[in-house]
């Protein structure tokens, strides 16, 4: 019952990892109906970015407070400069520029860096708990997840400009007619998500090491959860993280060969949702009239 209840508590530590970068996918979906696959290099050299800033400082959170913000502000310049000039191209146009937005940071990554394995030391040390069932970082990572989330949550909920957002998001026509600035709130969108993906990448770092390829299978982790959860539901792409993260742990345990598994569950997982569960457990089926 002991190792039960380790393998799920560290599946619900790694599963909030996949949970932020699941948000960030459906949140840039949702904006623009294609999913970012530069989310990952992106959170990997935002997680880079945290490591330069450690290396004068001393100050894990510090670094990760100040790399989060640049995150932001970089997310919002990516979506004006990159991403708005292409919104009304071919389908085709725009996910080439997702993927050399992929290309480019993996780049940027390895030239600045070098692609050699770096430590990013936990933003929760190792000391204070004394249970045999989950680490410090472990705990740390699961309350501090769901605490970014729950603002998450509140901002979109109960903010005038969360509000706007989500409507911006969801009818950008209709949204215009009331004065949102349709154009800013995606941009805003665009910042989030590259915060949250930030997020996610200091806090799988100290578990995956830093290089410039380390959030390519969390990535592929990141888009099981949202698939599982609902592409169209930002809550359930944190459940669909989570139960991801949870099933993994399991089945390198459970299932024979399981731990040399890797990235195949994963793919099974996307396969099998979208071949079975088009609109994830928690989504709605959208009908557009033509």
């Amino acid at each position: 019952m002991d190792l039960f209840l380790q393998l799920t508590l560290a599946g619900l530590a790694i599963g909030s990892v996949y949970a932020c970068v699941a948000l960030a996918v459906v949140m840039i979906y949702q904006a623009t109906d294609h999913f970012n696959f530069a989310q990952g290099e992106m959170a990997m050299f935002s997680t880079f970015v945290a490591w330069a800033l450690y290396q004068p400082t001393g100050s894990i959170w510090l670094s990760f407070l100040i790399a989060v913000a640049l995150s932001f502000v970089a997310g919002i310049i990516i979506e004006r400069v990159i991403v708005k000039p292409v919104e009304n191209a071919p389908i085709f146009n725009q996910i080439i520029v997702f993927i050399g937005l992929l290309m480019i940071f993996n780049n940027l990554a390895g030239w600045f860096w070098e692609h050699t394995t770096k430590t990013l030391p936990s933003l929760f040390p190792e000391h204070g708990i004394d249970s045999t069932l989950i680490s410090t970082h472990n705990l740390g990572v699961i309350l501090f997840t769901l605490l970014i989330l729950g603002i998450t949550f509140c901002f979109f909920k109960f903010t005038k400009v969360g509000l706007a957002m989500r409507a911006a998001a969801a009818n950008p026509d209709s949204a215009r007619l009331v004065g949102v600035s349709v154009g800013w709130m995606l941009a805003l969108g665009w910042g989030l998500a590259s915060a949250i993906g930030a997020i996610g990448g200091v806090l799988v770092a100290p578990i995956v090491f830093l290089e410039p390829n380390m959030m390519s299978g969390v990535l592929l982790y990141g888009f099981a959860g949202a698939l599982l959860g609902g592409v169209n539901s930002p809550g359930g792409a944190v459940a669909g993280g989570l139960i991801v993260g949870v099933l993994e742990n399991w089945a390198k345990q459970y299932v024979p060969g399981g731990s040399e598994l890797g990235l195949t569950f994963a793919l099974v997982l996307i396969v099998g949702v979208l071949m079975f569960k088009p609109a994830g457990l928690f989504g709605r089926v959208i009908i557009k009239r033509v």
